[in-house]
């Protein structure tokens, strides 16, 4: 399960990454402000976010309304300390699936989470999909334009893939580096980077080179 959090709080921030790591093996991003939140919801796939309700430069509650309102479908868990009948109501219009009252238990929130992926329906994830003219075959690996036939390394396919299923959105490095290798991996975004440029020299065999866009400073899009 992939899940984001943000929770401004360093010292719960932490204990619920850690423990959300090694108790249930799920993978975790974490930032701390509302704004980073929206952002990276906006650029990368989650089972479920996890939005503290109190965190600067956007509350939980804040990004929540901003994301269902441009059709954000995901599922949201909103954290917060306040525990009155009306501040769980105003979560809930906010548009979260679910609240959860600090302090609380880690195994609390693990069945919070395992029962809010079980309600969230993911899209099924085709085997292959065509785009401007590029056909992607998950199975094999393999990129195909007309009769050309590009073979791509399981890693450099997975780069590929990722920035395809985000068409248009601009991808930072460092969701590429979590996404295809690991947030706990030693590699750098120079590998990332290095990784683009092998897909672009194979792309550049049948002239598609320029659908993968630099962005300088933070990462790619593919458009």
């Amino acid at each position: 399960m992939n899940i984001l959090l943000a929770e401004d709080d360093i010292t719960l921030g932490e204990l619920i990454v850690f423990m959300l790591k090694k108790k249930a093996g799920y993978n975790v991003e974490w930032v701390m402000e509302g704004e980073d939140a929206y952002y990276y919801a906006n650029n990368a796939h989650y089972d479920v976010l996890i939005l503290d309700w109190m965190m600067p430069n956007g509350t939980g509650i804040e990004v929540c309304q901003r994301l269902r309102k441009q059709g954000y479908s995901g599922a949201i868990l909103i954290l917060t300390a306040k525990d009155s009948v009306q501040d769980r109501i105003e979560g809930l219009d906010a548009g979260a699936d679910d609240y959860l009252v600090k302090p609380f238990e880690i195994d609390e929130l693990l069945a919070r989470l395992r029962a809010l992926s079980r309600r969230n329906y993911a899209p099924i994830v085709e085997e292959e999909i065509k785009i401007q003219g590029l056909v992607f075959n998950r199975a094999s690996h393999l990129v195909r334009f007309g009769n050309e036939d590009i073979q791509l390394s399981p890693r450099e396919f997975q780069l590929l893939d990722l920035l395809v299923q985000n068409k248009g959105q601009v991808i930072s490095r460092e969701i590429i580096l979590d996404r295809i290798w690991g947030i706990d991996s030693d590699v750098t975004p120079k590998t990332v980077d290095a990784t683009v440029k092998l897909i672009r020299k194979k792309l550049k065999k049948i002239e598609k080179e320029d659908l993968i866009q630099s962005i300088r400073g933070v990462g790619y899009k593919f458009d």
